[in-house]
């Protein structure tokens, strides 16, 4: 049985994770407006691995008898100045969300539940990778989007990434 407190913030961040599918769906959106394709593909896959998050969360909570309440999810702002903007929010998010998993980790290292610890080992590591991520898309953006066919370019690269589900033992 899971300890009431940890149970609230992982119920709580399955809502997070499912906000950020909706969130990188609206910068998915941003893109394919601006007719860059690639972005909207890399987006398309940052949702999808953030709803798998909320579900990896979803059944470690069921494996663990705890109660799962779904709350409503907040509507992302939509509205872009420009490309950078999105990219650096996409950053923002990135840490906030590291934030969010540090101190599910920390409250289960208070309390000695070293199954939930291990279960999150992975979504700190996960973390570190997409802050990784997202700030090399900025540097890749600062070297190469202003040039037009350097930013063509960099779409093409984008649109090459696909999806892989994650694999995690519960």
């Amino acid at each position: 049985m899971l300890n009431e407190k940890v149970s609230e913030l992982l119920n709580t961040q399955i809502n997070k994770e499912f906000y950020s599918a909706y969130l990188y769906l609206s910068f998915s959106n941003y893109f394919s407006d601006e007719g860059l394709d690639g972005f909207a593909n890399w987006y398309n896959v940052q949702a999808q691995e953030e709803r798998d998050h909320a579900m990896l969360f979803v059944q470690y909570m069921q494996n663990n008898d705890a109660k799962i309440t779904f709350e409503a999810i907040d509507r992302p702002d939509s509205e872009f100045n420009s490309h950078m903007e999105v990219l650096e929010a996409g950053l923002k998010h990135e840490r906030y969300v590291t934030g969010l998993i540090n101190n599910i980790y920390g409250t289960a290292y208070d309390i000695k539940d070293f199954r939930t610890m291990q279960f999150l080992d992975w979504f700190v590591k996960e973390q570190g990778e997409e802050e990784t991520n997202a700030a090399d898309l900025i540097k890749k953006m600062n070297l190469f989007g202003t040039d037009p066919k350097s930013l063509y370019l960099l779409d093409q690269e984008l649109a090459a990434r696909t999806y892989t589900a994650p694999s995690l033992v519960l």
